[in-house]
């Protein structure tokens, strides 16, 4: 005898039916919360828990990253403000040099001019042709002395042997024999005058020489036409004799005081 099953009361689901039903499940569970609550099981929060710690790491070297940063941008400007004022303490010193070696400049310039002009003043001073010494006997002085009969020039008082120097800067134009004037010198001055020195009993200049004031040019004697030892002195307009002028006016005119 056939039996015949109902449909629809005691067959099993059909593998379809299953599946829709289990996604329908999860569908409803999900839409509930229990996927949520499920996420609270232990598993789930340590997964959890190990997410939330590396967000926290994350933060903490992002943290950490940030002052790192500010620490080496603040050393770095103040590596910047040492070497800016390095620089310029650098800078500093080197204008100091600069001005010290400009003072120091300046002041040989000063030295240098103050011993030209030193120079200068004692090139063109004058003295006596022989130190401490005074005039024994004046210019024109008469008497048979002499052969014009007047004395051409003056005399110096002086021991024989006695240092007889330029009275001022000049060159030598004569040098040697001067008959009645014995040894003597003839300089041709600077200022275009000349100077006479007789009776020497040396000479210690040539003919070309430069002089200076006070420069020993020979040692005083009696040689020539001389009663004793002394210095005969003349100054002239020309190199020759008989362009004497008064000696002593000279001389002091130069600033000697005779």
């Amino acid at each position: 005898m056939a039996f015949t099953r109902a449909t629809g009361k005691h067959r099993a689901r059909g593998r379809t039916i299953r599946r829709s039903a289990h996604v329908a499940g999860a569908a409803t569970l999900t839409a509930t919360g229990v996927i949520s609550t499920l996420a609270a099981s232990p598993a789930l929060a340590a997964d959890t828990d190990v997410a939330a710690a590396r967000q926290i790491g994350l933060t903490q070297a992002l943290v950490i990253n940030d002052s790192l940063a500010g620490a080496i941008d603040a050393q770095a400007d103040a590596q910047a403000r040492a070497a800016a004022e390095a620089e310029a303490e650098a800078a500093a010193k080197a204008k100091a040099a600069r001005e010290a070696e400009a003072r120091a400049e300046e002041i040989r310039a000063e030295k240098e001019r103050a011993a030209r002009a030193a120079e200068r003043e004692r090139l063109n001073a004058f003295q006596l042709p022989i130190a401490g010494s005074y005039v024994t006997t004046g210019y024109r002085a008469g008497g048979s002395l002499w052969s014009s009969g007047s004395h051409s020039g003056v005399d110096f008082r002086a021991a024989s042997g006695t240092s007889v120097v330029a009275v001022g800067t000049g060159t030598v134009v004569e040098a040697g024999w001067g008959g009645s004037y014995g040894n003597n010198i003839v300089l041709r001055m600077s200022d275009g005058t000349y100077t006479q020195y007789g009776h020497l009993s040396s000479i210690a200049v040539a003919v070309g020489q430069s002089v200076t004031p006070g420069q020993r040019i020979g040692l005083s004697g009696a040689t020539g036409n001389a009663t004793g030892p002394h210095l005969h002195f003349e100054a002239r307009t020309g190199p020759d004799y008989g362009s004497d002028i008064d000696p002593v006016a000279y001389l002091r005119a130069h600033g000697v005081n005779v």
